[in-house]
């Protein structure tokens, strides 16, 4: 039986999120710089029970995700039809010092960068949504700019 929560959206189960989060390779990152909340865009790729994306040696993003607690989101939503999906991860972000992992390719890179470092956020929490745009759930026409 499919849970529906009580905004109306589909709530999907870690293999769920886990399996939508494959079909995706932009996603945001959020974090802590200065005491301030930040979110950043990122390239991802998720392997097994973690993702990973790569960032410059000595940014901002590279300071704070020095053993952090992070929040990490991505989505496929249609604005026109209201569907989609959003799938929310919290973990901790490590560098990856694994030889193996050194060879992961992030393709296309959101930010080039010249001196990087593989990071990995572990998949601790995660959570879900669906929306699957018909009328009973958003109780929303198709979006009309005009």
């Amino acid at each position: 039986m499919t849970e529906i929560d009580r905004n109306g959206l589909e709530v999907l189960d870690r293999d769920a999120c886990i399996r939508l989060l494959h079909t995706v390779s932009l996603g945001r990152i959020g974090l802590s710089i200065g005491a301030l909340p930040t979110i950043l865009p990122i390239n991802f790729r998720v392997d097994g029970d973690r993702i990973l994306f790569r960032t410059g040696v000595g940014t901002k993003l590279d300071a704070a995700t020095r053993g952090a607690v992070v929040a990490f989101e991505a989505d496929d939503m249609d604005p026109m039809y209201h569907s989609g999906w959003s799938v929310v991860v919290t973990g901790v972000a490590r560098e990856v010092e694994d030889a193996d992992d050194e060879a992961v390719t992030l393709t296309p890179r959101w930010a080039p960068v010249t001196s990087e470092r593989l990071v990995e956020v572990s998949i601790d929490e995660v959570s879900g949504r669906r929306l699957d745009g018909t009328e009973h759930q958003s109780g929303l026409a198709p979006y009309d700019p005009t």
